[in-house]
């Protein structure tokens, strides 16, 4: 192939990867937190297969109570899990996943639960 037509080839390419780019739809703009009430009871969902429905765990779990515990400790904890600075099996993988208003909406929820409610 002679060089001037590969070096026109290849302005060619350039020239069409820019414009593909520039118009090209813009990349997803990922949602914000649903901190509705029906968005945090949806999040809070996710801590009952290991804390119980509304963070009332089956009688003689070894699994903490969440429902009725202070908000300022269910956010701490759950910091501490997600920082590394507190030891456990999975909650330090599962606190990753939330982000700092995400873990106080659902430490809310939790202390507003009680045992009837």
């Amino acid at each position: 192939m002679n060089k001037h037509l590969a070096m026109a080839a290849m302005a060619c390419t350039f020239a069409a990867t820019a414009l593909a780019q520039e118009h090209a739809p813009a990349a997803p703009a990922f949602a914000a937190p649903n901190l509705t009430p029906q968005g945090v009871a949806a999040l809070a969902a996710n801590c009952a297969m290991c804390h119980g429905t509304r963070g009332i765990p089956a009688p003689g779990s070894s699994l903490p109570r969440m429902a009725g515990r202070s908000a300022d400790s269910t956010v701490a904890a759950m910091k501490a899990f997600r920082d590394g600075k507190r030891e456990a099996t999975v909650m330090h993988q599962i606190a990753r996943g939330f982000t700092d208003a995400e873990i106080a909406a659902m430490a809310s929820y939790f202390a507003a639960q009680r045992e009837g409610s």
